[in-house]
């Protein structure tokens, strides 16, 4: 049977709240982040914005350059993640087989359906109203035999699209993209790829394989099983949360190491409270140290899982010691923990918990 997969990816999500819930704001080039003022970054924009050129991840000092009417908005998680919940419901109450992959998309196995839909045009077309009667925000969907296909097609006719490939159209919607559609394929690969003339899908199957392993390694045969339009990955509900971690970008740089090791504790002690949230332990404690001149470095420190909050403080401030914090500015740090087991699974490395990271 093929299967009837559907990504659906909020609109704009950050921004589209803001608006929604100001309605002097909609219309108007919106900003959600930091202080331009100070090392403040973009973490979302509404459309109006990115006509400017405003992206998530710039500094928001640039996004005023190249916006200056641009309305910047103080980020409120706690907000966007209650319509998350409110977005995801939806989804589990259409189908189990749901694939969060972040807060704002998903993946959906719609082959069997609540609503006995037998084609997922129209079961997306139902969630997409469903979300809007809920929440007031829009949604982009893409229907497709498959998750790499569903995914590209939610993005093709943004904001509030939907967007069919159907089986027999493959073909055809495959001929239109470029080697950046693929899974994998950053802005460096891609270059690697065009200067060896290889623009398009069509040039990654008609290829030389040697060619193309020499391009982009072992991922060669992965991206040609894409560029053919084969994925058969199932959509995975229950995918393990391999790590958790917290860090922070500082508006000044920290010279003060007793500050810093503050900095480090708090965040150790926030991720280490994390799995007791969860009954998980880790076996790897690992922190993460950006200078002012932006070389960053990690160091991490593997001993028996555990979930003991003040063990994992202690771990992650022992790794500090082994870093040149205090003697040179720090821009950024983090600390997190990685290599998760369920807590009556600790000695048992080939099984992990089913829990979805950020749930």
């Amino acid at each position: 049977m093929t299967r009837r997969i559907i990504h659906v990816d909020m609109d704009a999500v950050y921004a589209s709240v803001e608006q929604r819930d100001r309605p002097d704001l909609k219309g108007r080039p919106v900003a959600v982040g930091g202080n331009p003022d100070s090392r403040g970054v973009v973490a979302a924009s509404s459309y109006e914005a990115r006509t400017f050129g405003v992206r998530s991840a710039i500094p928001m000092s640039r996004a005023v350059r190249l916006c200056p009417q641009l309305v910047i908005i103080r980020p409120n998680f706690q907000k966007y993640r209650a319509v998350s919940q409110q977005v995801f419901e939806i989804f589990r109450s259409v189908t189990p087989l749901v694939e969060g992959l972040s807060l704002d998309e998903a993946y959906l196995d719609v082959t069997t359906n609540s609503f006995g839909e037998l084609l997922g045009m129209n079961v997306a077309r139902r969630i997409k109203d469903l979300i809007k009667d809920t929440t007031g925000l829009t949604a982009s969907a893409g229907v497709a035999p498959n998750k790499f296909l569903a995914k590209i097609a939610s993005a093709w006719r943004k904001p509030d699209g939907l967007t069919v490939i159907a089986p027999e159209r493959i073909e055809a919607f495959l001929q239109q993209l470029p080697v950046d559609a693929l899974w994998g394929v950053g802005p460096v690969t891609a270059a690697r790829l065009r200067e060896r003339g290889i623009h398009k899908l069509t040039d990654v199957r008609a290829a030389n394989p040697a060619v193309m392993h020499d391009a982009v390694g072992n991922l060669a045969d992965w991206l040609l099983k894409l560029a053919a339009g084969h994925d058969d990955r199932p959509v995975s509900p229950n995918r393990p949360a391999k790590s958790s971690s917290s860090e922070c970008t500082y508006a000044e740089d920290l010279t003060d190491i007793f500050r810093i090791r503050n900095e480090i504790s708090e965040m150790a002690r926030e991720v280490g409270e994390w799995l007791e949230r969860r009954d998980l332990t880790a076996r790897t404690v690992v922190i993460k140290v950006r200078y002012e001149d932006f070389t960053t470095i990690t160091r991490s420190h593997g001993a028996a899982a555990t979930r003991d909050v003040e063990n994992i403080v202690r771990r992650a401030l022992a790794l500090l010691d082994k870093t040149e914090a205090g003697q040179r500015p720090v821009r950024l740090l983090g600390a997190g923990v990685y290599n998760l087991v369920g807590l009556s699974d600790a000695d048992n490395d080939d099984r992990w918990p089913l829990f979805l990271k950020g749930e």
